[in-house]
């Protein structure tokens, strides 16, 4: 059988906008894909680091301020990058180690790794021309989610619960998105990646110095480097799989390994919450589908 996989040589050329790609796994996806000559736009809270990186990755890349807490900042990263996005790669993510808000009055884990990559894609989508991968996690399996309650007031919070619902939220908007794109009849796809465990910087947090650099320690040890984390979204940029995918690691329990594609939980499949989710988002951020 003829292979239809590609190389991410063929996205030379391409735009390509990275959230988070300062660091972790946002950084060696940018990095994989300056490398192949893309024009990258990282998209990141810190632009002093964010143009430091974009003089080490080389090639043609763009720095843009975007802080996903902040909608007033979301809204103004998706208006200063113009003109037309080949890929978008919501990689950006958190821990949410303490309970704490928002600017905008969201619990910190649901607004930082849902609403505000749920806002920022809606924005860019009218001129998205090719694809959007967003990062998931296999959090999500252990986690419940009432769209009604995503702030936790009427639930127990505690740093699991809040950043397993957040990923859970994450894999129902890209169910949800998939179905949309597909009823449009657009030309775009969208695909949701695990990296597995990855000896990224998601710990690094004020007041978990020791348990960071214990939980760092182990990744470095036992876990995939980093270009491994990013293999799983760079997959979907060149293998021929289904809109909708979701891509792991083929490890034991999706912890280690190599891309593959995954299945995913029950809860992560119920396409009546995906939409109660949908609805909830567009109110709670006031940006609504484009197409």
């Amino acid at each position: 059988m003829v292979s239809t996989s590609t190389s991410l040589s063929d996205l030379a050329g391409a735009r390509v906008v990275v959230t988070g790609a300062t660091n972790g796994i946002g950084l060696a996806t940018a990095r994989s894909l300056a490398d192949a000559g893309a024009d990258v736009v990282l998209a990141v809270r810190d632009v002093e680091l964010g143009a430091q990186r974009a003089r080490e990755f080389g090639g043609t890349c763009q720095v843009v301020h975007l802080d996903l807490a902040d909608q007033s900042s979301v809204r103004a990263a998706a208006a200063e990058i113009d003109g037309p996005v080949d890929v978008l790669i919501n990689n950006a993510g958190m821990f949410p180690h303490q309970r704490r808000r928002t600017p905008d009055g969201f619990e910190l884990g649901i607004g930082t790794n849902f609403l505000g990559p749920f806002a920022f894609t809606n924005l860019l989508l009218p001129r998205i021309r090719r694809q959007i991968v967003t990062v998931g996690s296999e959090a999500h399996r252990s986690a419940s989610i009432d769209p009604a309650d995503l702030d936790f007031e009427r639930s127990r919070w505690n740093p699991a619960r809040a950043y397993g619902r957040s990923k859970l939220a994450v894999m129902l908007w890209g169910l949800e998105l998939d179905r949309r794109l597909r009823e449009s009849g657009s030309s775009v796809t969208s695909m949701l990646t695990d990296p597995g465990w990855a000896a990224s910087n998601i710990s690094n947090k004020p007041g978990l110095g020791v348990i960071h650099r214990v939980a760092q320690g182990a990744a470095n040890l036992l876990a995939n480097d980093l270009d491994a984390g990013a293999a799983p979204t760079l997959y979907c940029l060149t293998e021929p799989i289904p809109p909708g995918s979701y891509v792991g690691v083929d490890g034991i329990r999706g912890l280690r390994g190599l891309p593959a594609l995954a299945g995913r939980a029950r809860v992560a499949t119920d396409y009546a919450v995906a939409g109660r989710l949908w609805s909830e988002a567009e109110k709670l951020t006031g940006t609504s589908w484009p197409l």
